[in-house]
This record gives C-alpha cells, structure tokens and sequence, in this order.
C-alpha cells in the first residue's frame, strides 16, 4: 500500500506542479508505481479544471472561463509538456537529416516553428472548450468525466509509447523510466483509466479513440525521430489533450446533440 500511495504522489510531482512537501524516494517500487498511476493524475487535474470552471462560470463572461482553464491547464503542469512540443516543432519545422533534429530538439533557443505551434496549439484548445460548453448545456458530472478522461488517456499515451516504442538513445529521463516500465503496468494504468468511465459509460468513445490516436503517432514518431525521447513524451500529452477537446466536442454534437 506504501508504494501505490508513493507512487501516485511521485507521478503527481513529475506530471503535475502542485506542491507536494513529500520527499519520494525514487526506487524501483514507487516507479513502477508512480507508472500505474499516471492515468489517475488525470482525474486530478481533471476534477481541478471543472471546479475551476464552475467558480467562474456565474462570474465571467463565457470567452473569459474558457481562457482562465486553458491558462490553469497550463499552470498545472508548469508548461512541461508544452516545452516538449516547442521542441519537437522546431526539430520538425528545420526538415534537417536526423542528427540534426536531435540537436535541435536539445537546443534551449526557441524557434518560430515551436511559437508558432504553441500559440495555435492553446488558441485551439480554447476554442474547442469554448463551444464544448456553449453549444450544449453541459453538467459538472459530465465535464468532470470529460476533462478526466482527457487529462488520463493523454497521460497514458507516454506509457503506451514508452513500451512499444524504443528510445533514441540509451540515457535521459525516457530511458530511465523504460527500464522500469512493464505490461503489467500497462495494463493496470489502462484498466484503472477504463474502469473510471463506469461514471458515465457512454463517453468509454473518448477512451477508445485514443488507440486511434497512438496508432497514428506511433507511426509519424518511427517516420520522423525512429524512437522516442523526453520531449516526445511531452508532445504525446499535449496532442492528446487537444485530440481529446476535439473527440469530446464530436461526442457533445453527435451524442449529446
């Protein structure tokens, strides 16, 4: 029980910047259980957004929310994941040979292609919330399902990838986790994950997508990078948060409409 209770607030440090005076030790039981648990920081951060949407709802106008949790989103995760997809930008925009990319995606400097990609990438984001919760009267149980199930699929997307995918190079922080990931933690991320659709089983859609969404990724990364790394991980989340809005907002004008 130690090692699961460790693990989730060793995966909430890592994934997320809420303050944790916890010291976790990082051995290989609480890895491997922070690794399980990485779906779960998305009910976290899920069940913060939609709180965070219900205070400001009766207070500002509708534009205004959808900015403040697109920004919240942002301040959860410090921006982690969107340095990562900065980066990933930059090394894809350049069209070099292999090398080069790799070094570019280590390279500190930010390029046009990377403010680019992160301005249309949260320009998105806010849009699609936006008409999510104006064009259909959405409850908090619903928009907490939602926003959940988004935040934990994007953040099992790394675990998909860390084991189906090699890594570029055999160091890093990619690396160091790979060597502590096994199916069974796998499964048991996806199976807690699934589980939580029992909520609301009809949005089980979003979960199911997201194997559409790896499927495709995995490709574009073996076409592109040939494995993975840190900021690779880190676009997985981004991209699947803003694949998520989109299915979310398919299922709002198709299901609910």
């Amino acid at each position: 029980m130690k090692h699961f209770v460790l693990g989730i607030i060793l995966a909430l440090q890592f994934l997320t910047r809420i303050p944790i005076p916890i010291n976790c030790p990082w051995e290989k039981q609480f890895i491997k259980g922070a690794l399980q648990s990485f779906g779960m920081i998305g009910f976290i951060i899920g069940g913060i957004l939609s709180l965070g949407y219900t205070i400001t709802d009766p207070v500002f106008p509708l534009w205004m929310s959808s900015l403040f949790i697109i920004t919240l989103w942002v301040i959860l995760t410090g921006g982690l994941h969107l340095d990562g997809l900065m980066d990933v930008a930059d090394a894809i925009g350049s069209n070099a040979p292999y090398e080069k990319k790799l070094e570019i995606m280590k390279d500190p400097q930010v390029g046009s292609f990377a403010v680019l990609t992160v301005i249309f990438h949260l320009v998105w984001k806010v849009a699609l919330f936006y008409v999510i919760v104006l064009q259909f009267n959405v409850q908090f149980e619903q928009l907490f399902v939602g926003l959940s199930l988004i935040a934990a699929c994007s953040r099992l997307i790394p675990l998909f990838l860390l084991y189906f995918v090699p890594v570029m190079k055999q160091e890093g922080l990619a690396y160091y986790w790979k060597q502590h990931l096994s199916i069974r933690e796998v499964i048991i991320g996806t199976v807690v994950v699934i589980l939580f659709t029992l909520i609301s089983p009809s949005m089980l859609l979003i979960c199911f997508s997201y194997f559409v969404y790896f499927f495709f990724f995995r490709i574009w990364i073996m076409k592109n990078f040939k494995g993975i790394n840190g900021d690779i991980l880190g676009a997985s989340i981004e991209g699947g948060e803003l694949w998520g809005l989109f299915i979310l907002w398919m299922y709002t004008l198709f299901v609910m409409g």
